[in-house]
C-alpha cells in the first residue's frame, strides 16, 4: 500500500515506519525537518508541519491511508494545544485530500478504568503525563464524530516499553487489558506497531478504538 505516516520520528512512529517498510508498503513521511529522517527502500519524506491542514493535504493526497503517531513532544510545556492543533490539522487535512482511510494512535489516558471512570481522571495518574493524555482523550472524541471518514483509533496499554517485536498481542476494545495476576498489561513498541500496520492491512475496527497488549 501507499501510506502517508505523521510522527514518524517519534518511539511509536518510528516504530511504526519500521514495520510498514519491512512488510513491504510505501511510506511517504511527513516531517517539519526531513533531514531527521535517513533515506531508506521504500521511503519517501516531504516537509510539512502537521499544525496546518493544507499542508497535511498537500502531503498525503493520492496516498491510500493516512497513520498518524503525532505527539508534540512530552515535554512540550504546550503538549495539550499542540496535540489538539495537530489533531485537527490532520483531520481536516486527510478530509480535504479525499482519503477516507486514518489511523490514529492515541493514549492509553482514555480506557475506562471502572464504569465511567478514565484513566486519566484516576488519583494515580501520573502529572507529567496528564495534559498529554488529556488532549489524546479528546482527539478520540473529535475522531468520533468524523462521518466522512473511516477512522481506527488505537489506545496503548497502560505499559508501552522498548522491546523485541514477538508479532503476538491480545486485542481490547475501551477497557485496559491485564494480566492474569491483576497488574496493568504492557507492550513492546515493536509489537504496538504490529497491531497497528495489522489493522491497516485487515481493518477490524473501523469507526472504532481498540487496544491491545501482549
Amino acid at each position: 500500500m501507499n501510506i502517508a505516516l505523521i510522527g514518524a520520528t517519534g518511539f511509536v512512529g518510528s516504530a511504526v515506519l519500521h514495520e510498514l517498510l519491512q512488510r513491504g508498503h510505501r511510506v511517504t513521511a511527513l516531517a517539519r525537518d526531513p533531514a531527521r529522517l535517513a533515506p531508506r527502500a521504500g521511503l519517501a519524506v516531504v516537509q510539512a508541519d502537521a499544525q496546518d491542514a493544507a499542508q497535511v493535504a498537500r502531503a498525503v493526497a493520492g496516498h491510500e491511508a493516512v497513520v498518524s503517531a503525532y505527539n508534540p513532544g512530552w515535554d512540550n510545556p504546550r503538549i495539550h494545544d499542540e496535540f489538539l492543533r495537530g489533531t485537527r490539522a490532520i483531520i481536516d487535512g486527510t478530509r480535504q485530500a479525499g482519503l477516507r482511510r486514518i489511523l490514529v494512535v492515541g493514549g492509553a489516558g482514555s480506557l475506562f478504568v471502572a464504569p465511567g471512570v478514565q484513566l486519566v481522571d484516576t488519583p494515580e495518574f501520573p502529572a507529567e503525563w496528564k495534559q498529554g493524555a488529556l488532549a489524546a482523550r479528546e482527539a478520540l472524541n473529535l475522531i468520533r464524530q468524523e462521518e466522512a471518514l473511516e477512522w481506527t483509533f488505537l489506545s496503548p496499554p497502560i505499559l508501552l516499553e522498548p522491546g523485541e517485536r514477538t508479532g503476538r498481542y491480545r486485542r481490547g476494545q475501551d477497557a485496559p487489558l491485564m494480566e492474569a495476576d491483576g497488574r496493568p498489561g504492557g507492550i513492546s513498541v515493536a509489537d504496538l506497531a504490529v497491531a497497528l500496520v495489522d489493522e491497516l492491512e485487515a481493518p477490524r475496527h473501523v469507526c472504532q478504538r481498540f487496544t491491545v497488549a501482549r
